[in-house]
């Protein structure tokens, strides 16, 4: 099951990239302006991808993984980042 949250902010790609530095000391990360991947991450891969108005976070929870839990921890993390603008709001489908 794939979940995505299209989540309204103009920073979108700062806050991906600073959420991929961040996680790069603990898991394999692929990213750059536009777009970022945790490849690794314990509860399934974390994609997101920078929109002019949003950021489209996309997760692939694990069998095994407790879905509210990892979507607080992506929503906590990238609020984190917000600060400005947090919390974030996270339509989750």
């Amino acid at each position: 099951m794939t979940l995505t949250a299209t989540v309204p902010t103009t920073n979108g790609s700062r806050y991906l990239q600073q959420l991929c530095k961040h996680w790069s000391h603990k898991f394999e990360v692929e990213f750059d302006a536009d777009k970022g991947e945790i490849v690794n991450f314990p509860m399934g891969p974390i994609r997101m991808a920078a929109e002019p108005d949003a950021l489209v976070v996309t997760i692939d929870p694990k069998p095994d993984a407790d879905i509210e839990r990892f979507k607080q921890v992506v929503a906590d993390h990238l609020d984190r980042f917000a600060f400005r603008e947090a919390p974030l709001p996270f339509d989750w489908h």
